[in-house]
């Protein structure tokens, strides 16, 4: 039987948690800003207190050490494409105008894009960073199958297309790009790359009607209508 003292306990448990979550992710978006910076491997414990304005010991409330510290970075960029991603599907675009907008988003995400951080999750953090391609490849092929069904439904797709295939290509073509030697740093994280490579998916799976959309919005682009 739950007494008082108890819910009073549970009271201040849940407000306290309340309170830690909005703390946390600050902590985790300004040492991720810090990793971009400078690179993971560079930052010590002693430089994330130090950019935080905290003690080391108040900072090992929050992670055990600098690999949980690490993980639990990766865990928060992570969930925070996905509610950048559910905003862009709760607005209930067609199938074409959906995938424009998943195109913007990623631009801005590539601008902020460390290679160094790559680097340094590659060869110091190889589980974390496989762990988070895998999951990340796993989200992406699950969007872009959602997304050509939703575009047959619309008649805005081929209906002939075959989802897996595609899908499959499409993620491999965008995973590949960081490690893509004929691509530079700086094409990388160039607008034109990442858009043409989307406008070429578009235009691989639309029929005539996708295809007319297609033109209407990229001619919005450029009139920002």
């Amino acid at each position: 039987m739950e007494t008082i003292y108890t819910k009073f306990v549970s009271m201040v448990f849940v407000t306290y948690f309340c309170r830690m979550i909005p703390e946390l992710e600050n902590i985790l978006e300004r040492i991720s800003c810090l990793y971009r910076k400078y690179g993971i491997k560079s930052v010590t414990m002693d430089d994330v207190a130090h950019e935080l304005g905290i003690s080391k010991k108040t900072l090992y409330l929050h992670f055990s050490d600098k690999d949980d510290l690490v993980l639990q970075v990766l865990n928060y960029e992570g969930k925070k494409r996905t509610v950048e991603f559910k905003k862009i599907y709760d607005r209930k675009l067609n199938a074409i105008e959906e995938l424009l907008e998943v195109n913007r988003y990623m631009n801005d995400m590539l601008r902020d894009h460390s290679a160094v951080v790559d680097y340094d999750l590659k060869k110091y953090y190889q589980e974390d960073y496989a762990k988070t391609q895998e999951t990340r490849r796993g989200k992406m092929f699950e969007s872009v199958i959602n997304n050509m069904k939703k575009g047959k439904k619309e008649g805005l797709f081929r209906a002939d297309l075959n989802e897996e295939i595609i899908a499959k290509l499409h993620v491999s073509r965008i995973m590949c790009m960081t490690e893509n030697p004929f691509f530079s740093a700086y094409e990388i994280s160039s607008p034109q790359v990442l858009s043409e490579v989307i406008i070429y998916h578009i235009r691989g799976i639309a029929n005539e009607n996708g295809i007319k959309i297609l033109e209407e919005n990229l001619v919005k682009e450029i009139y920002k209508v």
